[in-house]
């Protein structure tokens, strides 16, 4: 009879253990391998069916969702959401909000209650007996409620800093297809220049024939088709590196051509907003900023809970125990530690020392934005003051070329100073374009800074188009 009752007690505990087994809803181990399967789907090209449906669900602080149509081609802000959406990097960055909320739910999670179960055979002399223990770490309930302010804290904070991330990686985007316009603008400049230098250069041969001009003039002629020639050839090649750098922000192949709108208004940022106004609630603004404060609030709480978790550890747990010749005693049983040693200082001294470190840290943000939004505007003040230096450079150099270009007709000017000053004029033409490109990235620069868009875009290049009269031929 004490032998089955012992077999019956061991049965009752298994099948509790099976019951609890799947009532807690253990997780199963499931592979996942790295190989070219893996890396063929993860990488292929995205469904361009499928970012027009995402495009207008699209929930951002700061981006807007839009109409993405990009059988017309795609201008700046589609590709500042296709970025967004088909982007390799930005996958594992939002990977990381999986994992804050993995925190989240093991903040949340109590420990489990022990059992303790104890059973002795009969041997000679002796009887059966057993004991039975339940208990359970009664102090986690102290600092629950600072962990789960932490974990939520952290898992703001991870959305924030990824929707900053997504941010910055759409700008980039856009910036990359602005940068490829203002590129061709250039490009256009130095082919119009060398197919007039080619045109003159023809003419010039013909007259060395007739005997009007020599061989001077041939190899002057040559000397700036050549060299003109060459700074084409940079242009191209720059627009090629351009292109495969916008094709690795948007998650695409670097062969794959990506087709821009045309007729599209260049930024030239007539006017903007000062600096202080432009500073002023930056820290609610830009998302970098609002991140790190939703970090310090979660180092916060856990400094609280370090706190919290100095007292001693106290298990409250039920007892009961006999034998089958006595009677079977319950009550209660609370385990106490003495804190002579471990009053978790370490762990509070850890917190409040990384709490220090973020606290300084975001200060020091805030200061670098500020810095960085007035040098900016600074840049960007300069370079409109040599876009306009430029711009009168060009006006001047025009006259020039054309008095050189008259004066030769009567034999008044010298071949060698009239193609220097010619080229002269077509590289101010290319580097005002330049210019213009250059206040171009430092706007959208300057949008990073501020955590905003500033639009008012005016179309730019007024008088420099690919028609020049750079291009006249001796005749």
């Amino acid at each position: 009879m004490v032998e089955s009752r012992y077999m019956y007690k061991r049965k009752k505990i298994s099948i509790l253990y099976v019951i609890a087994t799947f009532v807690t809803g253990c997780a199963f181990y499931r592979a996942m391998p790295i190989d070219n399967s893996a890396v063929n789907l993860a990488l292929k090209d995205p469904s361009m069916e499928k970012v027009r449906v995402q495009a207008k669900l699209i929930r951002h602080p700061v981006l807007k969702s839009i109409d993405f149509d990009d059988r017309d081609g795609i201008s700046p802000d589609e590709a500042a959401i296709l970025a967004v959406l088909t982007n390799p990097v930005l996958r594992a960055i939002r990977d990381r909000k999986n994992i804050s909320m993995a925190q989240l739910i093991q903040a949340g999670i109590l420990p489990n209650p022990q059992l303790d179960v104890l059973t002795a055979g009969n041997t000679l002399g002796t009887i059966d007996a057993f004991g039975l223990g339940l208990n359970w770490d009664f102090i986690s309930l102290i600092s629950r409620k600072e962990r789960m302010d932490a974990a939520l804290s952290h898992v703001d904070a991870v959305d924030i800093d990824v929707a900053w991330q997504e941010w910055q990686v759409a700008q980039a985007a856009k910036l990359h297809v602005y940068r490829l316009l203002w590129i061709e603008q250039q490009v256009k400049l130095a082919r119009a220049a060398v197919k007039g230098l080619r045109e003159n250069l023809e003419v010039v041969k013909k007259a060395v024939k007739f005997g009007v001009l020599t061989a001077v003039d041939i190899a002057a002629a040559e000397t700036t088709l050549q060299q003109i020639r060459i700074l084409q050839l940079k242009l191209v090649q720059e627009q090629k590196r351009e292109q495969i750098a916008l094709n690795q922000t948007l998650g695409l192949p670097a062969g794959r051509a990506v087709l821009i709108q045309q007729n599209i208004a260049l930024p030239s940022w007539p006017a903007l907003p000062s600096a202080s106004q432009i500073t002023e609630g930056l820290e609610e603004r830009r998302l970098d900023l609002l991140a790190l404060k939703k970090g310090y609030e979660s180092q916060e709480a856990k400094v609280m809970a370090a706190v919290l978790s100095q007292f001693p550890k106290i298990k409250i747990g039920f007892t009961q125990g006999g034998n089958l010749s006595s009677p079977i005693t319950t009550g209660f049983a609370i385990t106490l530690d003495l804190p002579f040693f471990d009053r978790n200082q370490g762990q509070i001294a850890l917190e409040k020392a990384t709490r220090n470190q973020l606290f300084d840290e975001y200060m020091a943000r805030i200061f670098e934005a500020r810095s960085e939004i007035n040098r900016i505007l600074r840049d960007m003040d300069l370079v409109k003051q040599q876009i306009a230096a430029t711009e009168k450079f060009i006006a001047e150099f025009k006259k020039l070329v054309q008095f050189y270009y008259t004066a030769l007709q009567v034999g008044n000017a010298d071949i060698l100073v009239y193609y220097n000053t010619k080229n002269n004029l077509i590289t101010k033409r290319i580097e005002y374009v330049k210019l213009e490109q250059e206040l171009s990235d430092l706007g959208i620069s300057l949008e990073i800074a501020a955590g905003e868009y500033f639009p008012g875009f005016e179309t730019s290049l007024k008088g420099h188009s690919e028609k020049s009269d750079s291009t006249e031929v001796l005749e």
